[in-house]
């Protein structure tokens, strides 16, 4: 704009709190999720398993239509059906963070993008938490909030006896779910900066867990030790739950070294993650 023309002003409407600033990222970021109908489709589909649990435990609590299957009860609602349900869940949510999580840095870096964000007032922060958002949340709908919601509708066809007598599994849902949208999250977002392209990003964490699976299993056999499923992602998460969830261990580590193993693998996927979003990159010759 020419400065003669004297028509410039300074922009005097609403500014965004600095707080929610983070929050722009996500609501566009939100735009590019569902454009692929199989993603949409997929999306669906999780919800099948949830709707199917809601409707057993109904018809567990009724006597006319248990009668008609001549049985006493379908299933047991305990700690154990609730680990069950969030691990058929977790799988969902793995191959939902495959289908979207590739997509949402490394299309910014591809395109040298990044700079455009920066120079409008979002930190480095502002950007991973809003690009992270999106993965929390579409991962908390397809495990965490069904559960509670599977939680409420048992305690208000048993009592709140069982409520009562149940409520510490709802910090166990809250913390399980929580571990795992945080190393799919992380884990997904660092693929994808570092690899740039949406495809070979998510072929590569599908390969970090089940390589990582079979890497631990050669490294018990080679060097005679039990430790290497600390290099299984899934045996680690599952740990962490059989430990929540009061349910014997299917794992020869204890439950705090799981914790640990998932923080630490959190921590260098956000370290790589810091590495590659900034305004500028230097390429040495």
């Amino acid at each position: 704009m020419a400065v003669h023309k004297r028509s410039y002003r300074g922009y005097d409407g609403q500014i965004t709190p600095l707080w929610s600033r983070f929050l722009i990222v996500t609501r566009y970021a939100f735009k590019n999720v569902f454009h692929s109908k199989f993603v949409t489709a997929f999306f669906v589909i999780c919800f099948f398993f949830p709707l199917i649990c809601a409707v057993g435990i109904y018809v567990s609590h009724n006597a006319s239509l248990l009668a008609i299957f001549g049985v006493r009860k379908l299933f047991d609602v305990d700690a154990g059906f609730f680990l069950y349900f969030l691990t058929t869940q977790k799988t969902m949510a793995f191959i939902l963070t495959a289908l979207v999580g590739p997509g949402l840095v490394s299309p910014d870096l591809a395109n040298s993008a990044l700079p455009l964000y920066f120079c409008r007032p979002l930190s480095r922060t502002d950007y991973v938490v809003g690009k992270m958002l999106v993965l929390v949340s579409l991962l908390s709908l397809v495990t965490w909030v069904p559960a509670l919601l599977l939680f409420l509708i048992q305690s208000s066809l048993a009592g709140l006896s069982w409520m009562g007598a149940n409520l510490w599994l709802t910090a166990s849902i809250l913390l399980g779910s929580a571990i795992e949208i945080l190393v799919f999250s992380v884990l997904a977002l660092a693929l994808s900066a570092w690899i740039r392209r949406k495809l070979a990003a998510g072929a590569a964490l599908l390969a970090v867990f089940f390589f990582g699976a079979g890497f631990g299993e050669a490294a018990n056999k080679v060097l005679g030790t039990d430790k290497g499923v600390l290099l299984n992602l899934g045996s680690l998460i599952v740990t962490v739950e059989d430990h929540l969830f009061r349910q014997p261990s299917r794992s020869p580590i204890s439950g705090a070294s799981a914790w640990m193993a998932l923080l630490a693998v959190s921590g260098i996927c956000l370290w790589l993650l810091a590495r590659k979003v900034r305004a500028y990159e230097v390429v040495r010759g």
